[in-house]
């Protein structure tokens, strides 16, 4: 688990103002990892890309659902997970691994837990599985990051938590501090999550005006390497 002391609420604002994108690119200038990690791929997609950015930290929960149990009718319902969710730092996001031998068959969250998660103060659910009651959580404002929808939640129950998950090619560990927007979530190193912003800053004006010269009526290829040129690799 994440042992780095929780951002400030100025340091969170900070971050839900950037996109994915300029988040990455900020990322990239202190080589703290390599440029192809740190973020799940096109499998987990986000279903309400018009939503502002997400940041929180990751409750990491696993399930199974697509096949009954051999001895009952169903499954025990746990509630104990809950009390993991609450010991994490606010905003949390809920990380679901569907271990299922069909993941995405069927949805741990629908209208219900996502009402019970935003009561926990989390902000959304990113899941290599299903998820469902769509309009629902689109109302409410609650990130939906899955890999498919699902209208059941067939067997689905809670196989543990708080242990590391890996979701669209990310592994993702409690309390690890989350990105996520249209272009897909990504994991924030904690040291470095307070520089990010002023990270951005630097890139954004250093992409403004490479875009401005780009429309510019003086526009020239000897111009633009120049510029090019001056900007840190």
């Amino acid at each position: 688990m994440n042992t780095t002391a929780p951002l400030t609420d100025e340091q969170l604002q900070a971050l839900r103002r950037l996109d994915a994108c300029t988040v990455a690119n900020a990322i990239e200038t202190f080589n703290d990892r390599l440029r192809n990690e740190g973020f799940v791929n096109h499998t987990v997609r986000s279903l309400f890309p018009e939503l502002a950015p997400m940041v929180g930290y990751a409750a990491t929960v696993k399930i199974r659902g697509s096949a009954p149990p051999t001895a009952a009718r169903s499954y025990a319902d746990r509630t104990d997970w809950w009390d993991y969710i609450v010991s994490l730092p606010a905003p949390r996001v809920v990380v679901v691994q569907d271990t299922a031998t069909q993941p995405g068959l069927c949805s741990l969250v629908g209208e219900v837990h996502m009402s019970i998660l935003q009561a926990l103060n989390c902000v959304g659910v990113v899941t290599n599985g299903a998820v469902r009651d769509i309009p629902a959580a689109r109302s409410a404002g609650f990130h939906y990051f899955a890999g498919s929808v699902s209208v059941s939640h067939g067997y689905v129950h809670i196989v543990e938590f708080g242990q590391p998950v890996e979701i669209g090619g990310l592994t993702i560990r409690s309390g690890g501090l989350l990105h996520g927007d249209l272009h897909g979530v990504q994991s924030v190193p904690p040291a470095l999550a307070p520089l990010i912003p002023e990270a951005a800053a630097r890139i954004f004006a250093q992409e403004q005006a490479l875009i401005a010269l780009c429309r510019s009526p003086d526009f020239t290829l000897e111009k633009l390497r120049t510029l090019i040129a001056q900007v840190p690799k």
